[in-house]
């Protein structure tokens, strides 16, 4: 059975979101594996304190990524 671990900075996404995040990856897996992958497919989403999060040595905290998305808009569905 596959276990899908997302690790995202607190307070980025909605609860909404994390639940479409859990719900496409679950779908990728049954695209790739076949239908009787959901049954077994397990995906925790975890959030990680911000500020407890670093890249190229420096801190990176919920603010930082949502100045980084409104730069970089996301794509529509």
């Amino acid at each position: 059975m596959p276990l899908i671990n997302v690790k995202l900075i607190e307070g980025v996404f909605s609860p909404q979101q994390k639940q479409e995040i859990i719900r496409k990856l679950t779908d990728t897996m049954v695209e790739i594996e076949g239908e009787a992958m959901r049954a077994v497919t397990w995906t925790v989403v975890e959030e990680v304190k911000s500020g407890d999060w670093g890249i190229a040595g420096k801190p990176l905290t919920t603010s930082d990524v949502k100045a980084l998305a409104a730069v970089r808009p996301a794509k529509a569905a």
